[in-house]
């Protein structure tokens, strides 16, 4: 009888495992990356995604942004692709459960951390992704002709760090309950928590705590005056992300690597050193710089004269300079009587002391030729510039001109408005209640204006004459046009028109 003997077992690792285990890691996060991008709620993320920026990038800010405005823009939308990515990725780490192949998988090279770590690998590709989206929308915004301000790395990153954080979340999670229930019940406590911190009236440090952190305003402060922690905000989402990364690679067999344990150790500093930072609140150098910007702005500006008109405004915004003048050179030239030459200042003033969220309004210039603009321009803040400055050369001083109620108002608004491309637009546009009939409150950076129903007739039919007839009985009767206490059927009059049907009714 013959016995049979056999040698021991060839090693099914060789001296080139460890290589060839990062090979196959590397080729599984290529064909995870591949996979996860094809997945229909992915898909359909980045299809929103990028319809909704493309539409809404046509025509953000009337074409004129800051670009500190528009790097926060960036953050709200990646946060739809973070969440099909958490759902997907946390999908693809329970698909060999779902199929019954993890014994299957048990007798390869790569051991489950190092499935792990492809997974991460393939959230981090479409995060990156996501941050050349990131970059295109902002890149977009900084070459429209009006762009003015600077961005902040710190906010454009808050975008891309949120899907790694919400698809490493759900890598994680698969690792630690392997039920495919619990992404989706994560999905919808995500929402609500979001929700709850991002609503009116939270201003707390707990916001911060969110992936993105919106302002519920549309003012527009100097980049210097914004106080928000955006740095601090990176770093602590990329603590989170890489703490819920190394867990997930942790709880998949990697305890045993004294790599793994240190990075979340570090991590997790990481996180804490910027959850701390980025709660400290606004810095007192800040705080008094909004008061001096608010305040005395002539100290933080700079100025230029062109024909007869100084233009003073806050070192980003001087490119606007052009703009500014091109309108008030056009309702200048319309003007009678001495109004033409008339010294005017066109000063930028913004009310910075509330902070993002504050909408306080701005108190009227009260010295003779002050012309107030803000930090907004485009749409309907040209007729309303454009009526700053008809006030001002009709009555003096922004402060008379929100007291005026009388037939001074129809000399105002058609010197505002008739220089326009179309001006029966813009008069919609500068009211309200957008309307061209009945009485409404005019928009203004300073105390608004008011225009009476008989106004607003005599107005709309000298909008619709040809310009240069008015033209010639406005500076004709200039004296009598801009008169305290004229009324508007004189008024009327005076251009040639009826008295209007509706009775003058002032508030």
């Amino acid at each position: 009888m013959t016995t049979l003997t056999t040698g021991a077992p060839a090693a099914t690792v060789s001296a080139s495992g460890p290589r060839a285990s990062w090979a196959a890691v590397f080729a599984l996060a290529r064909f995870e990356t591949r996979r996860l991008l094809l997945r229909a709620p992915v898909l359909i993320a980045f299809a929103v995604y990028l319809g909704w920026t493309v539409w809404r990038t046509r025509t953000s800010w009337d074409g004129f942004p800051a670009l500190q405005d528009a790097d926060r823009a960036t953050q709200n939308a990646p946060l739809l692709v973070g969440l099909a990515v958490l759902l997907c990725a946390n999908q693809a780490v329970l698909r060999s459960r779902r199929h019954d192949t993890d014994r299957h998988l048990a007798v390869l090279v790569v051991p489950p951390w190092r499935r792990t770590v492809a997974h991460l690998l393939s959230v981090a590709a479409v995060a990156l992704l996501t941050g050349v989206c990131v970059a295109g929308q902002f890149t977009w915004e900084a070459l429209k002709p009006g762009a003015v301000g600077h961005g902040s790395p710190g906010e454009l990153l808050a975008g891309p760090l949120s899907v790694l954080l919400l698809g490493a979340f759900g890598v994680l999670l698969a690792r630690l309950l392997a039920s495919s229930f619990t992404a989706p019940l994560l999905i919808v406590f995500l929402l609500f928590s979001f929700l709850l911190t991002t609503g009116p009236g939270n201003e707390g440090w707990a916001r911060w705590l969110a992936p993105t952190v919106g302002e519920n305003t549309s003012t527009t402060l100097p980049s210097e005056l914004l106080g928000r922690p955006a740095a601090w905000h990176a770093l602590y989402l990329t603590g989170l992300a890489l703490s819920a990364a190394l867990l997930a690679v942790l709880v998949s067999g990697g305890a045993r690597l004294w790599t793994v344990r240190a990075g979340v150790a570090g991590a997790v500093a990481l996180t804490l050193v910027g959850a701390v930072a980025q709660s400290q609140g606004l810095s007192p150098e800040i705080a008094e710089a909004r008061t001096r910007f608010s305040v005395t702005p002539e100290k933080e500006q700079r100025c230029a004269e062109r024909d007869g008109a100084t233009y003073c405004a806050f070192p980003e915004w001087g490119a606007r300079t052009d703009d500014w003048d091109q309108v008030l050179t056009g309702v200048r030239s319309l003007a009678g009587g001495t109004a033409q030459d008339r010294p005017l200042v066109v000063r930028q003033r913004v009310e910075a002391r509330y902070g993002l969220d504050g909408d306080a309004a701005i108190d009227p210039a009260t010295h003779p030729g002050e012309i107030t603009v803000g930090t907004a321009w485009g749409g309907n803040r040209i007729p309303e510039f454009a009526a700053a400055v008809a006030g001002v050369l009709v009555t003096g001083t922004e402060a008379k001109t929100g007291e005026m109620c009388d037939g001074r108002m129809v000399t105002v608004m058609w010197l505002a408005l008739a220089d326009r491309p179309d001006p029966m637009s813009d008069l919609r546009r500068v009211r309200l209640d957008d309307s061209d009939a009945g009485s409404a409150i005019v928009l203004s950076r300073t105390n608004p204006l008011y225009m009476t129903a008989a106004q607003t007739e005599v107005v709309r039919e000298l909008l619709q004459r040809p310009k240069e007839e008015t033209v010639a009985k406005v500076k004709a009767h200039w004296a009598e046009l801009t008169a305290p206490k004229v009324t508007t059927d004189r008024v009327a009059r005076l251009l040639g028109l009826d008295e209007p049907e509706a009775k003058e009714e002032c508030l």
